[in-house]
């Protein structure tokens, strides 16, 4: 299933277009069906309007408090899994001061202990926060890990929002955005192995050209984005983008996608090639009581975590989880999130949350895992989700080798 997406990138327009109406079950021009009225039901249902999607592991939430003496295991033993059965990515994210998180201060060093366990998955950022950084120590620290990885690494660049995180480049704050757009560019630019004249000592230009040199010779990047004007500003550049639904709707998702390709191919990208990653909590099984029961703690400890953050920046008052408002809003969160905006539940459920965000532009599920359920669950929530990647890749192929197959017949 590895070339499934050159296979596709290697049918003829013609093909690509049956393929689109095939899994749309919509009749193609010359009036041919495109499934087969004995096809199951669910079968058919799954198939419908459904474009390849890929899967990774995305780790975020970690409790930087833990004691545990081997804190790592779960990113350690979730990435081996990721290599071995086939995933499309591992994301490790930039996490400062906060005990949410807390663990993933630096994707980099993290990256470079997960190229030395794996071959084949990418190694990626979930995200660089670009503004706190010099572009250069990024562009060499990144390199170092595409030769550990032998040419796997990518970046998701992010522009970061708490102030606290700025203490680390409190100067950046204000025009963290713009800053991170510039330096995006003076990182490809050293990547690719061009020399760049950046001020030094006394305000001296002085020209830097990095090494080790990298063994890719283009960086593949992302922007992660939430507001219109970065999805339109990546689509300008030509980064893929990573994003997380919140309490956004899958239509509205679906056309800040559409706005993103259409500034793509505005500004000379192709707008089929930038991948749409979406960040979903995951926790699949077999029971959907069972599944439920086990994730609802978990994820209401992790929503109040993520509400804490925001303490330090408006006062108390936030985060008192004691009061009978704040434990209703939590539970409204958890229902949200577990019906609507995550791939918990059955292997049939998440099959169909995959079919919707691919109809709203999706091309990537990146999974959160690590939300506070224990790791020998959660690795056996693995074990499913692989499985559903399996069974979801097959359909597609299936529908690949069909559309193959009637245009030429």
């Amino acid at each position: 299933m590895s070339n499934l997406s050159d296979r596709i990138k290697n049918l003829t327009p013609e093909q690509q277009e049956l393929l689109r109406r095939r899994m749309q079950r919509q009749p193609d021009p010359a009036g041919m069906a495109v499934s087969s009225p004995a096809a199951p039901a669910a079968t058919a249902e799954r198939q419908r309007a459904r474009r390849k999607v890929d899967f990774s592991i995305f780790f975020f939430s970690a409790d930087g408090t833990t004691r545990e003496e081997d804190r790592y295991r779960l990113l350690i033993e979730s990435t081996r899994f990721a290599d071995r059965n086939g995933f499309s990515a591992v994301w490790t994210p930039e996490r400062h001061f906060q005990a949410f998180g807390g663990l993933y201060p630096n994707p980099a060093v993290l990256s470079a202990a997960l190229a030395m366990i794996t071959e084949r998955v990418q190694i990626r950022a979930g995200s660089v926060v670009l503004p706190l950084h010099s572009p250069v120590r990024v562009a060499e620290d990144w390199a170092l890990v595409d030769n550990l990885s032998r040419g796997r690494v990518a970046i998701s660049f992010a522009t970061g929002w708490h102030e606290h995180d700025y203490v680390i480049a409190p100067a950046n704050y204000e025009d963290r955005r713009e800053l991170m757009f510039r330096d995006i560019q003076v990182v490809r630019r050293l990547w690719a192995g061009e020399e760049v004249d950046l001020a030094g000592v006394h305000g001296k230009i002085t020209a830097v050209k990095t090494f080790p040199r990298p063994i890719q010779p283009q960086l593949p990047f992302w922007v992660t984005v939430s507001s219109p004007r970065t999805w339109h500003r990546a689509g300008e550049i030509g980064a893929n983008v990573l994003t997380a639904l919140g309490g956004l709707s899958l239509e509205t998702l679906s056309q800040s996608i559409a706005a993103y390709r259409k500034a793509r191919l505005e500004n000379g990208h192709d707008p089929r090639t930038g991948i749409v990653s979406l960040m979903l909590h995951t926790y699949i099984g077999t029971d959907m009581d069972a599944i439920r029961d086990m994730v609802r703690e978990p994820l209401k400890n992790y929503l109040q975590g993520y509400l804490a953050q925001f303490q330090p920046m408006v006062g108390d008052g936030v985060t008192d989880v004691s009061s009978r408002e704040m434990q209703d809003l939590l539970e409204l969160a958890f229902e949200n999130y577990f019906q609507n905006a995550s791939l918990m539940g059955t292997p049939a459920k998440c099959a169909a949350m995959v079919e919707k965000i691919s109809l709203a532009g999706v091309n990537e599920a990146a999974c959160l895992i690590d939300f506070g359920v224990d790791f020998d669950s959660t690795m056996l929530s693995l074990d499913h989700l692989a499985g559903l990647r399996r069974s979801l890749d097959t359909e597609t192929v299936a529908a690949v080798e069909g559309a193959r197959e009637q245009t030429v017949s």
